[in-house]
């Protein structure tokens, strides 16, 4: 019953995995169609933002954090486009937060930079702080092109608040990063011709018109190398190389640089306000040059095509700035004052520094009193304005100091963590490292014990060898007098009663005879018994005998001690006499080792020894059938190296098999000879 139960459960698991994941696949589905139905520029805002709202809900439920991230990058599109604006910022918040908590850095760095180009024409200091935000991310990504890019933003903003050195070092560094982009692609050229351009008009700022000029030319060198229709932005930079020109005074070199511009008939028919701008330039360069021609006929054409782009256009303030600049001149002072006083009411919606040129030039037009009254307008607002340069700049000192400031404490914060991992380490290690060095010292001072017992060991066989050569020395004496008392005394005197009973003889009863011949024979069957037990008293027939004792001692004592059952198989062929004594202490350490390794290791129960002379060698086997092991595999221990230490000290040879289940044999050679 209990397995039908199982069962069952496992049946409805797997059936709701399916379900489960048809129904994911299902959605995960209906989130591309959404998200394609979504692209089409055919359908209205409403509908195409319902779509992608549908999609990004469906990716939420499935926990899909890359088509969440998809349905807000398709919604930042949206809103971009239609201008929504409020929605735009709320979006690329909400995929920058995704970002962040899902640790994907690119994605953090494009929503940042996104950021920071929405906030470029609005609010200076928070472009200025998302895209110096942005950049340390491309950074960290080693995404060169990326982090140009935001620089070339960063370096605008800084020549927009009058920062011109660090727009220019800025500048040059977006430029060092692109140049280390190996095949580069047509973006890059296009970034690197924008920086260029960048450099040309700060140090037309700075007035340094040679290198101005360098970099606008090298600008439109790079803009040349592109393919596609690149007419407008080459167009640009030759506008803005001839105001160089025109600035440094190259009337006639400027007046061709722009003219050339204008004599592009698609160019000006397609971009009228762009038309504008080169015209007045083009016209202005000729009131420089002295030629005026056909002037004020172009400034009224440039001011034209500015306000049929709509009313008050910014274009317009310079356009109306040149006609007063151009009617001062020739003293027509009302159409001065009004195209000045014109310049000066669409300024003033700017609040910057052509609403300061416009007061400067209506103090020179006007006179007396309201001369001088422009003139204190003009001071106060550049005083102004310079002070808000100041704050704008100190801002983004600050802004970039508290980045820095920030990066450097997650620094800190990375290397305090990987100091403290290298510690931990480090304590781990050096515990190990203790705990080996205590383990070795142990073990160390256990070899030490056991060579200590070893040597005592030695020093007991020793002595138990010399103790027993004393012992049959003694007994050898022993009997030799026992034998010289025997042949020379009883022998003697039972002769000499032989001799005795033989000179009897000479009675020559036959009764006497045959007595005397009895007891003559059973004396010399005495005396032949006599001679015998002499002559074995005298013979050394426990030479050896000692050792053979000692082994058999030390295997019983230690397979007692042990719990193994042992035999010992001797050959008489050994003459034990002519083996040294340092080869038997040898076998005696050896045998005590190898016991000691059975009763360790081996898990036996039965043990045998065998002494054999095969080729003039002493032979040991020692057999037990233990469990064995892999004589390939395993390390040879501290027990085998000292036996084959001491079987190379007596020129022996050691040869150790076994296999798993069956036991271990260990055959040792020793020549004698």
């Amino acid at each position: 019953m209990r397995s039908v139960y199982f069962l069952l459960l496992f049946i409805m698991l797997c059936v709701r995995f399916s379900y489960a994941q048809m129904y994911s696949e299902e959605k995960f589905d209906s989130i591309l169609s959404y998200l394609n139905k979504a692209d089409s520029p055919k359908r209205n805002f409403k509908n195409r933002e319902q779509l992608v709202l549908k999609a990004k809900a469906l990716a939420a439920q499935i926990n899909s954090y890359s088509l969440q991230q998809k349905s807000n990058e398709q919604l930042i599109a949206l809103y971009g486009e239609f201008d929504k604006d409020t929605l735009f910022v709320r979006y690329i918040h909400e995929n920058l937060s995704l970002a962040q908590k899902i640790k994907d850095t690119a994605l953090m760095a494009n929503m940042t930079k996104k950021l920071g180009y929405y906030y470029f024409d609005k609010i200076h200091d928070s472009a200025y702080y998302y895209n110096n935000k942005a950049e340390k991310l491309y950074r960290g990504l080693k995404d060169h092109y990326n982090t140009a890019n935001v620089l070339l933003d960063i370096a605008i903003l800084q020549r927009e608040s009058k920062d011109y050195t660090a727009s220019e070092l800025t500048s040059i560094e977006g430029i060092k990063l692109l140049n280390k982009i190996e095949h580069p692609s047509k973006e890059v050229i296009r970034k690197k011709a924008y920086l260029y351009n960048n450099l040309g008009v700060v140090f037309n700022v700075l007035e340094q018109f040679d290198k101005s000029i360098e970099y606008q030319r090298k600008s439109i060198a790079l803009k040349l190398k592109l393919k596609g229709n690149n007419k407008h932005s080459i167009a640009i930079s030759n506008n803005n190389l001839g105001n160089v020109l025109k600035e440094a005074g190259r009337y006639e070199l400027a007046i061709n640089t722009l003219k050339e511009i204008l004599d592009d008939e698609i160019l000006v028919k397609e971009r009228p306000g762009f038309h504008a701008l080169v015209l007045d330039n083009y016209a202005h360069a000729l009131y420089l040059s002295g030629d005026r021609s056909a002037l004020p006929g172009l400034y009224h054409k440039a001011l034209k095509l500015s306000e049929a782009r709509g009313k008050d256009s910014y274009n317009s303030i310079i356009i109306l700035q040149h006609l007063a600049e151009y009617y001062n001149e020739i003293s027509l002072k009302d159409s001065a004052k009004y195209y000045a006083y014109e310049a000066k009411r669409i300024a003033e919606k700017f609040y910057n520094d052509d609403l300061l040129k416009s007061l400067k030039l209506l103090s020179e037009i006007e006179e007396g009193e309201v001369a001088a009254t422009h003139l204190r307008h003009y001071i106060r607002l550049n005083d102004s304005l310079q002070k808000r340069e100041r704050v704008t700049r100190n801002k983004f000192a600050r802004i970039k100091f508290e980045t820095n400031e920030i990066e450097e404490e997650n620094v800190r914060i990375a290397k305090e963590r990987m100091w403290l991992l290298i510690i931990s380490i480090v304590i781990i290690v050096a515990s190990v490292l203790l705990y080996i060095i205590f383990a070795q010292r142990n073990k160390n001072k256990d070899l030490e014990f056991i060579q200590k017992q070893q040597e005592t060991n030695e020093e007991i066989y020793n002595l138990m060898l010399s103790q027993n050569e004393v012992v049959e020395d003694a007994r050898a004496l022993e009997k030799k007098r026992i034998s010289e008392e025997l042949h020379d005394g009883v022998l003697g005197k039972l002769f000499g009663a032989r001799l005795s009973l033989d000179s009897l003889n000479m009675t020559h009863t036959e009764e006497a005879i045959r007595t005397r011949g009895q007891y003559i024979n059973q004396l010399k069957v005495i005396e032949e018994e006599i001679r015998k037990v002499s002559h074995e008293l005298n013979t050394d027939f426990v030479s050896g005998s000692g050792f053979r004792d000692i082994i058999k001692t030390l295997v019983e004592t230690q397979t007692a001690t042990y719990g193994l059952r042992y035999t010992i198989d001797w050959q008489n062929a050994i003459d034990w006499d002519d083996v040294s004594n340092k080869i038997k202490i040898h076998f005696y350490r050896i045998i005590q080792e190898a016991l000691h390794n059975i009763y360790k290791h081996a898990e036996a129960t039965d043990v045998q020894f065998i002494f054999k002379l095969e080729n003039k060698a002493v032979s040991l086997s020692i057999v037990d059938n233990g469990s064995g092991f892999d004589v390939n595999r395993v390390k040879s221990g501290i027990g085998i190296k000292n036996m084959k230490s001491r079987i190379n000290e007596i020129n022996g040879t050691l040869a150790i098999s076994s296999q798993k289940e069956e036991g271990t044999t260990v055959k040792i050679d020793v020549p004698i000879s």
